[in-house]
């Protein structure tokens, strides 16, 4: 057994020192964050690894947005799921609008007038979604007839005046999908389109095939996981129906496993799915996301 090395501080520490401190550590929640900045780069190094990224939750509006750019403009990740509602806000702020800081004990009823929404402590002016509709009926027919939603999402990207998500992931030609892009801003804005008589020819079910063909022809597989969602599980059948089951895999989430939901269920539960290597590596990091990734990213930053 290795002795549980206490974590030293000295002045002018770096992340990643930090992180090395806390790899000597070795335990608890230290010990995970530790170990997950060790699998991210082994498997950013492991050359026949496709890294696919999963996003949920209010990364946006957390702070997020910069590191999650970096992520896509460096190519630290080979494929990209996320929630509808991260690219709204992200959208939102590529179109010259801001999030501010604000408090969860707010009066709601008070914002709600003054047009703010609130997620958690972090405010939105409602008048953002005015510019959003706004983008999406100049584009319509640009739009109107591309067939799956991961080209609908490029093609959104390529038509965003500034740096978004959508936008770095197109301009690095790395495949985003939204399984439930419906379930956010931007899926009122073509339900808007549609309830004003516009068509769109976007076939849901497309996107499957190409993330399973993406899983299915790549040698090794390594997952990561920020929140849990609806992207986790989109990632977690391919690799289910792939030959090649994920070799490495990072989740950080704040869920519990207990009443059997996705973005609690242990990484782990994936081996008897087969979603899952029996000697993968891989860590599940009970953490706010907004904290650990900071840290994670700016330690693998670097290293590699």
């Amino acid at each position: 057994m290795k002795p549980v090395n206490h974590i030293t501080l000295r002045k002018n520490l770096t992340v990643n020192a930090l992180v090395n401190e806390m790899s000597k550590s070795g335990v608890l929640g230290a010990g995970a964050l530790a170990k997950a900045v060790d699998i991210f780069e082994e498997m950013h190094n492991d050359k026949d690894c496709k890294i696919f990224m999963g996003i949920a939750g209010a990364m946006v509006p957390g702070g997020m947005k910069n590191i999650i750019h970096e992520i896509l403009r460096e190519k630290m990740i080979d494929v990209l799921v996320i929630t509808g509602a991260n690219l709204t806000h992200d959208m939102i702020e590529a179109l010259g609008h801001r999030h501010f800081q604000g408090s969860h004990m707010a009066d709601d009823n008070e914002l709600n007038k003054k047009g703010l929404n609130r997620i958690y402590d972090s405010y939105m002016p409602n008048k953002s979604y005015e510019d959003l509709e706004d983008f999406f009926s100049r584009n319509y027919d640009k739009l109107k007839s591309i067939k799956s939603v991961n080209e609908l999402l490029w093609k959104i990207g390529e038509l965003t005046p500034n740096d978004s998500i959508l936008k770095l992931c197109w301009q690095n030609k790395i495949p985003v999908f939204c399984p439930a892009l419906g379930d956010s801003g931007i899926g009122l804005m073509f339900w808007g389109l549609l309830a004003k008589g516009k068509s769109l020819d976007v076939k849901a079910f497309e996107d499957l095939k190409e993330i399973i063909d993406i899983a299915w022809t790549a040698k090794k597989a390594g997952v990561i996981y920020i929140g849990g969602g609806t992207p986790k599980n989109y990632i977690q059948q391919a690799m289910q129906l792939s030959p090649h089951k994920a070799s490495y895999g990072i989740q950080i989430t704040m869920d519990r496993p207990e009443p059997g939901g996705s973005s609690g269920a242990e990484l782990k539960e994936g081996i008897s799915w087969g979603k899952l290597e029996r000697n993968a590596k891989f860590v599940n990091l009970i953490c706010d996301a907004t904290i650990a990734m900071p840290i994670i990213f700016s330690a693998v930053k670097d290293r590699v």
